[in-house]
């Protein structure tokens, strides 16, 4: 019987049996199980999903719904968060399993249940991000001649968009789900050309103005009132090899950057 395939002319059958292959073949060398079905991972589709509802959430009449009024906010952040969180726990659920599965440092805690207190921990942290980001809005409306107003600060700067899914992608670094934090800041990175390690520790009142190219490291750790520009790279100062030669992963390499600092990337540009 015919798969539907084998009338096309560019042989399909051909190419998805070659790639089933190889599937196969990887899978073997990674010493996968065979036998499992379903997704192992985070998927990126669903994260951008549920960062693009906490974003809601967080700033519902600027970045929630254009149907939205302020009388049904509540109803709509409860909603939106219920659905959001939900999904997130399933997310993490699957970083727990594979972390389980794959690493042998792993313990034999309840997945579930450490999900559960995972999200929990996070979501009630939201409150104290959206007041953290509000003195970023301050810092950008504040410090940039050209905005001339929070809310376009808030709707049209790449540098806020990427310190919201910093503040999110962080708050999970903590929390100890590093893969779906580090989905998180590449979702950023692919969105705004701005790179910020989920890793890195930034205080308050934090402004990237412009922001193509700024590269901010996973050790960096950045004070309050800071300000740094386009093309900024806060990279690793140093690699530490262990005897092998191989780099010891896990060691602060970033800068350190105290408070009321501005940082360009041409010295020139202060002129």
């Amino acid at each position: 019987m015919s798969n539907g395939f084998d009338t096309r002319p560019w042989n399909l059958a051909d190419i998805v049996s070659g790639l089933r292959s190889q599937r196969e073949r990887w899978r073997e060398q990674q010493h996968r199980d065979p036998e499992r079905g379903g997704r192992e991972l985070p998927a990126r589709d669903a994260l951008q999903e549920i960062v693009k509802a906490l974003c809601g959430a967080l700033f519902p009449m600027r970045l929630g719904p254009a149907d939205l009024l302020q009388e049904t906010e509540d109803f709509y952040i409860g909603h939106t968060l219920d659905i959001a969180l939900s999904n997130l726990f399933t997310q993490i659920e699957l970083e727990l399993t594979y972390a389980k599965k794959h690493r042998a440092d792993s313990n034999a805690s309840d997945v579930h249940a450490e999900a559960a207190k995972i999200v929990r921990n996070f979501s009630q942290r939201l409150p104290a991000i959206r007041a953290l980001l509000d003195t970023d809005v301050l810092a950008a409306y504040r410090n940039d001649p050209a905005a001339r107003s929070v809310d376009e600060v808030l709707v049209c700067y790449p540098g806020i968009r990427a310190t919201i899914f910093h503040r999110l992608a962080h708050e999970l670094y903590i929390e100890g789900v590093l893969l779906i934090a580090r989905i998180i800041a590449e979702l950023a990175h692919a969105e705004t050309g701005i790179d910020i390690h989920p890793g890195a520790q930034i205080g308050e009142g934090f402004f990237i103005d412009h922001g193509t190219g700024v590269v901010i490291g996973e050790t960096a750790v950045i004070g309050n009132r800071v300000r740094i520009y386009q093309a900024v790279t806060l990279g690793a100062k140093r690699f530490v090899t262990n005897e092998d030669g191989t780099l010891e992963k896990g060691q602060p390499r970033h800068p350190i950057v105290e408070d009321d600092v501005v940082i360009y990337a041409d010295l020139l540009a202060r002129a």
